[in-house]
């Protein structure tokens, strides 16, 4: 069953148009990778589907909805979990308090297994829950960011660019607990430079080239 398709989609920043005619689609369980170079509009096309930017036109239909034009907490509550590049975390928040805001679209999550569920991903977090984002290494913080997605149990995982400025070793961490993810059936859209390591893990690949999709 399609999970995800995106119709012909523009999009951009005020009258800088980057996405031109991007069309995708994702069938639920899959974990779809989408490459290209620096620019070519990979993070873009993350925050018209999560709802931060606002498409000029075309359709994002997720379980049959067409969300293109909605709000980004009406997104999230349909079962979309945004990843940014970088993180994007509190800094002056705990690690326990970034991982209760990963949940307040579902705040019922947290009163289930949602957090025994990223500390058995990730044991590390449970260990630093009381310390402050910003003290945390670079790993970590991925980490953290990628748990904050999960909390809310996700249908569909959007996840932009998780080995940026990691140290190797941690990276290979990192790709294992995505691979568990995979395992576990949950939907993937990835965005990612390091094309060894997203096509390794990923079911499918476009390639994204000055906004448009060149390759499938």
């Amino acid at each position: 069953m399609i999970a995800l398709q995106v119709r012909d989609l523009h999009a951009g920043y005020g009258k800088i148009p980057i996405l031109d005619h991007v069309s995708l689609q994702i069938t639920g369980g899959e974990v779809v990778a989408v490459v290209g170079p620096n620019g070519a509009g990979k993070s873009t096309l993350l925050k018209a589907l999560s709802g931060l930017i606002r498409p000029s036109s075309g359709e994002i239909l997720f379980d049959g909805r067409n969300l293109s034009g909605w709000p980004a907490y009406n997104i999230a509550r349909t079962g979309i979990s945004y990843v940014p590049e970088g993180g994007r975390l509190f800094p002056n928040m705990t690690v326990r308090e970034n991982l209760f805001m990963g949940a307040f679209a579902t705040p019922a999550n947290l009163k289930s297994v949602a957090l025994e569920d990223v500390y058995t991903l990730f044991p590390i977090l449970e260990k630093r829950g009381r310390q402050l984002a910003r003290t945390l290494s670079g790993g970590e913080k991925q980490m953290l960011a990628i748990s904050r997605g999960l909390v809310s149990r996700p249908k569909l995982l959007l996840l932009d660019e998780p080995s940026l400025g990691i140290a190797p070793k941690l990276v290979e961490e990192i790709y294992e607990r995505l691979h568990m993810l995979k395992d576990k059936g949950l939907t993937v859209l990835l965005v990612e430079q390091n094309t060894t390591f997203a096509l390794e893990l990923a079911d499918r690949a476009y390639v994204l080239e000055n906004g448009r999709v060149v390759l499938a």
